[in-house]
């Protein structure tokens, strides 16, 4: 156990908390598998579009370094679906800090 120069009543002070067992904020000794938080959806969703996408640039990408015929011009616009899930897991991010800011500031006060 390292010391810390912290004192508490004259009594010096283990680790950054006063006490063992002293963290600040609830701690939960389990974790829930289905808790889904306001967000999660819009970043899977993101994902998936993500991983559409790059599947759609690589299928896209392949003929030019293959010297084969390349596809039509709409697989160049599927190919921005890696942007597109990019945004939308984006959006979900900013959700779930939303989220989790307003759970902050009800629980403050």
């Amino acid at each position: 156990m390292v010391e810390s120069p912290a004192t508490s009543g004259g009594q010096p002070v283990a680790g950054p908390f006063p006490r063992a067992g002293n963290y600040p904020g609830p701690v939960r000794d389990r974790t829930q598998t289905n808790s889904a938080e306001p967000g999660d959806r819009l970043i899977r969703v993101g994902a998936v579009v993500f991983f559409a996408g790059a599947v759609a640039t690589l299928v896209t990408v392949a003929p030019l370094f293959l010297g084969t015929t390349p596809f039509p011009t709409y697989m160049f616009g599927l190919s921005m679906l890696m942007g597109v899930g990019f945004l939308i897991a984006g959006a979900g991010v900013l959700q779930s800090v939303a989220a989790g800011r307003r759970k902050a500031r009800s629980q403050a006060g």
